[in-house]
């Protein structure tokens, strides 16, 4: 069905198995899946008062929790994107990779996202690709 297919991960949740199965249905024999995570870096106020190189630590951290994640999945590969918009950033990356799907899940709303959780929203919004949306 698709090709080219992004698995997008928070590292915060717990999904990373189900939205792998999720893209492995949809998945076209010889297709491709890339796992990504957002790393969104601290503002720069924050950052004033870090070590400086804490902002490395924090992103070699994120790098070895992703590819933990996926260790095992041999058809996967891990990258680790940095931007303040998660969104954003993972819609930029399908646009320039030739992306087809982006798999991805959306917390339970409250009343300022409703529908999808923000990050979610935007990438349905902006994606210029099919996005597929788990619930969790």
């Amino acid at each position: 069905m698709y090709t080219n297919i992004i698995v997008a991960l928070s590292l915060e949740h717990g999904i990373s198995e189900k939205a792998l199965a999720a893209a492995r249905v949809l998945l076209t024999d010889g297709g491709t899946i890339t796992a990504v995570h957002v790393y969104e870096p601290p503002n720069s106020s924050v950052m004033a008062f870090l070590e400086d190189d804490a902002e490395k630590k924090a992103r070699e951290k994120a790098m070895a929790e992703l590819s933990e994640r996926v260790q095992g999945h041999d058809d996967v590969t891990p990258v680790l994107l940095k931007s303040p918009s998660a969104g954003g950033e993972i819609t930029e990356y399908a646009r320039t990779h030739g992306t087809d799907c982006i798999v991805m899940a959306s917390h339970k709303p409250g009343m300022k996202d409703f529908f999808l959780g923000s990050t979610a929203a935007r990438v349905v919004r902006h994606a210029g690709c099919a996005v597929h949306v788990m619930r969790v």
